[in-house]
């Protein structure tokens, strides 16, 4: 089973979260259902030799043993959960690669922006110009900083094998942070269900180290193909069941543009929106566009909070 088994160090911590809470409220369960069958068994009808106390009502030994177990178990319990969900808050940045090996204090997280489509999932690589569809590639021992968001239909990100799912909304950025550990090849989906293409909404995942990363990225760069708005826009419309699919440049601002709400053209951002009726304040300066008809750069609007 991939949840308990994984090869990625924050979805390694949820595992063994998951075990020991469950070996937390185990220890109530077992007594509980042990006692069932014991006193069941003792004191049936047909036990002539059991004890029969019919004016017993009180054990201070007994009352301290039932409520102050429960009580220790529920605050260990509340206590481990509570640490564990602040340490793999996934807007949080890892705080390890992996048990014994901190992140090194030169290593730049590798950025990836999400974009769940019907029903299919664009992967951008901003600082290496290059996207695919229903193939994500991250290179081993390194954190993936991950953006997410939804051209319509609400979706969840995940990769069981790499970190917990995290939802993607359409006119939001959510982020994840997360690393793998292992070369190898892991499945992605969308957990969510999102109409009538979602059974086939799934992508691989490829753990490659540094080397074989860098060269994908080099092969990639060669592909012919252009993410820019026309394409967005076709991608954007359902389709199912899609092969992967390589894109060797990628218009700026693009992922912006889709957390705005205003790939298409002529279309007004939510920033731009919210700006004009005071929601949020005005930029200093606004960018210019990369390309003739393109919409200028807006900072997104993003959710706070996981």
């Amino acid at each position: 089973m991939v949840v308990m088994n994984p090869a990625g160090d924050v979805a390694r911590q949820q595992a063994d979260l998951i075990l020991w809470s469950t070996g937390l409220m185990l220890l109530i369960i077992i007594p509980v259902m042990a006692l069932t069958v014991i006193f069941a068994w003792r004191y049936r009808a047909s036990n002539k030799d059991s004890d029969y106390a019919p004016d017993w009502d009180h054990s201070t030994a007994l009352e301290l043993v039932i409520w102050s177990a429960p009580l220790l178990i529920i605050i260990a319990l509340g206590a481990l959960t509570w640490v564990a969900t602040h340490t793999l808050d996934p807007y949080r940045e890892v705080g390890r690669i992996a048990a014994g090996k901190p992140v090194p204090a030169d290593q730049k997280p590798l950025d990836v922006e999400v974009v769940s489509l019907d029903w299919k999932w664009l992967f951008i690589y901003p600082e290496q110009g290059v996207a695919t569809v229903n193939e994500l590639v991250v290179p081993v021992d390194r954190q993936v900083r991950f953006r997410l968001t939804s051209s319509d239909v609400m979706n969840t990100f995940y990769v069981p094998a790499m970190a917990g799912m995290i939802y993607t909304m359409a006119g939001m950025e959510t982020k994840l942070h997360a690393v793998l550990n292992k070369p190898g090849n892991y499945a992605g989906m969308s957990a969510n269900y999102s109409g009538a293409g979602f059974s086939g909404m799934h992508f691989r995942t490829h753990a490659l180290d540094e080397a074989g990363f860098a060269r994908w990225i080099a092969s990639t760069k060669a592909a012919a193909g252009k993410l820019d708005t026309a394409t967005y826009l076709k991608l954007e419309q359902p389709s199912e069941r899609v092969p992967v699919m390589h894109f060797g440049t990628v218009e700026r601002g693009l992922f912006d543009r889709a957390v705005n709400q205003c790939v298409r053209p002529g279309a007004p951002c939510m920033s731009e929106s919210m700006h004009r009726h005071g929601h949020i304040p005005a930029p200093a300066a606004t960018a210019a566009p990369a390309a003739a008809g393109q919409h200028p750069h807006h900072p997104s609007t993003s959710s706070t909070g996981a």
